[in-house]
Protein backbone atom coordinates (compact mmCIF):
# COMPACT_ATOMS: atom_id res chain seq x y z
CA UNK A 1 0.00 0.00 0.00
CA UNK A 2 1.48 3.28 -0.80
CA UNK A 3 2.46 5.70 1.86
CA UNK A 4 0.06 8.63 0.44
CA UNK A 5 -3.01 5.67 0.97
CA UNK A 6 -2.27 4.90 4.88
CA UNK A 7 -1.89 8.49 6.16
CA UNK A 8 -5.49 9.18 4.43
CA UNK A 9 -6.81 6.19 6.06
CA UNK A 10 -5.27 7.11 9.59
CA UNK A 11 -6.37 10.15 9.29
CA UNK A 12 -9.44 9.83 7.62
CA UNK A 13 -10.49 7.00 10.61
CA UNK A 14 -8.95 9.39 13.47
CA UNK A 15 -11.33 12.27 12.40
CA UNK A 16 -14.15 9.81 11.78
CA UNK A 17 -13.79 8.21 15.34
CA UNK A 18 -13.84 12.12 16.58
CA UNK A 19 -16.86 13.51 14.49
CA UNK A 20 -19.36 10.20 14.57
CA UNK A 21 -18.16 8.46 17.22
CA UNK A 22 -17.41 10.70 19.82
CA UNK A 23 -20.93 12.77 19.47
CA UNK A 24 -22.77 9.58 20.85
CA UNK A 25 -20.64 9.33 23.64
CA UNK A 26 -21.22 12.89 25.31
CA UNK A 27 -23.96 12.52 28.66
CA UNK A 28 -26.79 13.71 28.65
CA UNK A 29 -27.54 17.30 29.23
CA UNK A 30 -28.99 21.01 28.72
CA UNK A 31 -26.06 21.37 25.68
CA UNK A 32 -25.86 18.04 24.33
CA UNK A 33 -26.96 18.66 20.80
CA UNK A 34 -24.84 21.53 20.44
CA UNK A 35 -21.64 19.72 21.79
CA UNK A 36 -22.32 16.84 19.23
CA UNK A 37 -22.61 19.67 16.62
CA UNK A 38 -19.27 21.45 17.35
CA UNK A 39 -17.60 18.05 17.66
CA UNK A 40 -18.72 16.76 13.76
CA UNK A 41 -18.04 20.13 12.25
CA UNK A 42 -14.56 20.63 14.09
CA UNK A 43 -13.50 17.22 12.77
CA UNK A 44 -14.92 17.79 9.41
CA UNK A 45 -13.23 21.03 8.91
CA UNK A 46 -10.07 19.61 10.47
CA UNK A 47 -10.06 16.98 8.06
CA UNK A 48 -10.45 18.85 5.64
CA UNK A 49 -7.81 21.26 6.28
CA UNK A 50 -5.38 18.44 6.61
CA UNK A 51 -6.41 16.79 3.33
CA UNK A 52 -5.81 20.37 0.90
CA UNK A 53 -2.47 20.98 2.89
CA UNK A 54 -1.39 17.10 2.35
CA UNK A 55 -2.81 17.44 -1.15
CA UNK A 56 -1.31 20.56 -1.78
CA UNK A 57 2.42 19.11 -1.00
CA UNK A 58 1.56 16.13 -2.40
CA UNK A 59 1.21 17.51 -6.13
CA UNK A 60 1.93 21.51 -5.81
CA UNK A 61 -0.35 22.94 -8.48
CA UNK A 62 3.33 25.05 -9.90
CA UNK A 63 6.98 24.39 -8.96
CA UNK A 64 9.39 27.04 -8.33
CA UNK A 65 9.34 30.42 -10.34
CA UNK A 66 12.38 31.39 -11.82
CA UNK A 67 13.10 33.88 -14.84
CA UNK A 68 15.37 32.70 -17.42
CA UNK A 69 17.94 35.28 -16.73
CA UNK A 70 18.83 34.21 -13.13
CA UNK A 71 18.51 30.51 -14.40
CA UNK A 72 21.48 31.27 -16.94
CA UNK A 73 23.59 32.96 -13.99
CA UNK A 74 23.07 29.59 -11.64
CA UNK A 75 23.82 27.53 -14.64
CA UNK A 76 27.56 30.06 -15.39
CA UNK A 77 27.62 30.25 -11.27
CA UNK A 78 27.39 26.55 -10.34
CA UNK A 79 29.83 25.50 -13.31
CA UNK A 80 27.18 24.31 -16.09
CA UNK A 81 27.82 26.37 -19.19
CA UNK A 82 25.27 27.04 -21.85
Amino acid sequence: MEKFSISLIVFTVFWGLIGIVLPFLIPKGPHRRLIQTMLALTSACCWLFWLCFYLHQWKPLFGPQISSVDARALKVLWGQDL
